[in-house]
């Protein structure tokens, strides 16, 4: 045999070693991992995906909403729904260009078929015309019924006076809240 054989037969081994080798790698990749997989599933990818989104709502022609957001996705599939991941920031206006409130979430999400949306993580809102600032972990808004609502603790804040109660409920232009369970109310003052 001679060494230019030798040579070739050399590689012919190495590049059949490489082969099995890259072959391997691949198959070893290729296993039955659920969890890699749901990953590209339809219902997991959004449908369009917003940087940056700044939402107008109004009705008749009238200012209602302005909302701002860092994030947002909208899925058709299992439902269709938006989704905010990185928050929203609210801000409600009389339909005259006068805001009324504000309302500020770490998450939000908005069922388009149930119009109800969702908002939780230090939810916060602002009652520009009473002064009223409301504490919740979680929000519902049921557009269809012009209700807002929580079953979580509320805390709401009037200048120095402090309310706790269990749960909050009120129609969705915030004109009649309401607090239950009530545990008390705290004047404070701060020095």
């Amino acid at each position: 045999m001679s060494a230019s054989q030798s040579r070739q037969r050399i590689n012919k081994v190495r590049s059949g070693a490489a082969i099995a080798l890259l072959l391997a790698c691949l198959l070893s990749g290729c296993g039955n991992d659920i969890e890699k997989t749901k990953l590209f599933e339809p219902h997991t990818l959004p449908d369009n995906t917003i940087k940056n989104a700044r939402i107008q709502r109004s009705e008749q022609g009238r200012l209602q909403l302005i909302m701002t957001a860092p994030l947002v996705e909208q899925y058709s599939v299992p439902e269709p729904k938006t989704e905010y991941r990185k928050g929203v920031d609210m801000q409600f206006y009389d339909g005259y260009q006068h805001p009324t409130g504000k309302l500020r979430a770490r998450y939000a999400i908005s069922y388009d078929k149930r119009e109800m949306m969702q908002v939780r993580d230090s939810v916060v809102i602002i009652d520009l015309q009473r002064g009223d600032t409301i504490y919740l972990h979680n929000l519902t808004w049921n557009q269809l019924e012009h209700r807002v609502y929580s079953d979580t603790t509320v805390r709401t804040k009037n200048g120095p006076r402090v309310t706790i109660g269990d749960r909050f409920e009120s129609d969705d232009a915030f004109e009649s809240p309401q607090i239950y369970h009530q545990r008390g109310t705290i004047e404070w003052k701060e020095d």
